[in-house]
């Protein structure tokens, strides 16, 4: 199977990602936005700047980056005895106490991954001002994407309040530069994804002129061969049946995401049988004077609320204990929905399926406030928190579930719906 791009300079085709509807976009002038005219996705945002002010910005979250690594982050003081932390305290004292799989997904999603998408975002815009940028550059580019989900510093530095609110009560803590440095990288990091252009970027090192014409128009299937790719949005025809790249960014082009129903129900049953010992078993025990209290998720949301903080309360029981469970529960939905093929509330299960997939990674907030804990807290007899094994199973419930939202395609629920036979309930 071959691939080559739809010719039209000045009218680009675009797939809504979403829902699976043709557009010709005329590129837009700087600051406007095309949406698609039936479920109201984002195809293209066209940013002032997109060049300069990312550089800037993703550069400046390095050098914070490397002030977070190198300089204490924060510090327990009780009884006299007194503990300090790093970024890698928490992962390294998982890691003794046997649950290497914590601090790998600790480590991963708070160090490796954010580092590793400023590293390449630097690397790929000083690339395209080159004249002829490297080929290569357009593969760096497209793990750009895939690195962007699993960078959760925000959610990070929303553990770390839960975790100081917990041990404010209990001993004097001290906050180190890092934890500043860190909320930095967040605020830059952030910037720099709200001002940068992927279009612009591809365009760029495909070196495609950028026109200033205006205009939106929704054509349907424009033929039954043109595929939009998932990473750039390049619109190309497909000739064949054998795997095919996008000419431009090079990743696999599908109509459908392959076994699209199969995996996300797979994945979905996992993570509802892991989320019942998620709840049920301790994720932490506090050991104070020898004398061990374990605490499940419900029972820390029961320990904030009691000490009158019902905003945070509420904040970590939506995140922790509603949120997977909508998750499932939406998503299944959504499942049942094609199977049935339903043409009820398709723009509702749109918006829903968004939800789903932009709440995912918040539930990863008690997981890093036991990294936290766990690395602090280590005073012997006097206090000592240790990770319990269901922290284990309520962090594969959060990893299934983003893995169950990223391998559903919203767009079967839109083909169902069009299918002949389609139902209305």
């Amino acid at each position: 199977m071959s691939a080559f791009p739809m010719p039209d300079p000045m009218l680009e085709l675009r797939e809504c990602h979403d829902c699976g509807l043709f557009h010709r976009i005329g590129p837009i002038r700087p600051g406007s936005v095309a949406q698609c005219l039936r479920c109201d996705a984002v195809l293209w945002r066209v940013r002032h700047d997109p060049f300069d002010k990312p550089l800037a910005l993703a550069l400046s979250a390095q050098a914070l980056f490397a002030v977070a690594i190198f300089m204490p982050f924060m510090s327990l003081n009780i009884g006299g005895r007194q503990v300090a932390a790093s970024l890698f305290t928490g992962p390294e004292r998982m890691e003794q106490q046997g649950l290497w799989q914590l601090a790998l997904l600790v480590t991963l999603t708070t160090l490796v991954a954010p580092m590793m998408k400023l590293c390449a975002t630097v690397y790929v815009l000083v690339g395209v001002r080159l004249s002829r940028p490297p080929s290569h550059l357009r593969t760096v580019f497209r793990w750009i994407g895939h690195l962007t989900p699993w960078s959760m510093i925000e959610v990070y530095l929303l553990g770390v309040f839960v975790a100081y609110t917990k041990l404010v009560d209990m001993a004097q803590v001290h906050v180190g530069i890092a934890l500043f440095a860190f909320g930095g990288v967040m605020l830059a990091m952030t910037a720099a994804d709200s001002v940068l252009d992927p279009e612009a970027i591809w365009r760029r090192i495909d070196r495609r002129d950028v026109h200033l014409a205006q205009g939106i128009g929704a054509i349907g299937t424009p033929m039954p061969d043109a595929v939009g790719c998932h990473c750039c949005g390049l619109v190309s025809r497909v000739i064949g049946h054998a795997p095919a790249r996008c000419p431009r960014c090079g990743g696999m082009l599908h109509a459908r995401k392959p076994n699209s129903i199969a995996r996300t129900w797979a994945l979905l049953l996992a993570a509802a049988i892991l989320y019942v010992p998620a709840n049920l078993y301790p994720v932490m025990t506090v050991i104070s004077l020898g004398e061990g209290t374990p605490d499940t998720i419900l029972s820390g949301v029961e320990e904030l609320a009691h000490a009158g903080m019902w905003p945070l309360a509420l904040l970590v029981f939506f995140a922790s204990v509603t949120g997977p469970m909508l998750k499932l529960i939406g998503l299944i939905v959504m499942l049942v929905a094609i199977r049935m093929r339903s043409r009820r509330r398709l723009r509702d299960r749109t918006v829903l399926y968004r939800i789903v997939e932009f709440v995912g990674r918040w539930s990863m907030i008690d997981v890093f406030m036991l990294s936290i804990l766990v690395g602090l807290v280590q005073l012997g007899n006097l206090a000592t928190i240790e990770p319990g094994i269901g922290a284990i199973s309520f962090a594969s419930v959060v990893i299934l579930t983003m893995l169950a939202a990223e391998s559903f395609d919203p767009r079967l629920m839109w083909d169902a719906a069009e299918a002949p036979g389609g139902s209305r309930s």
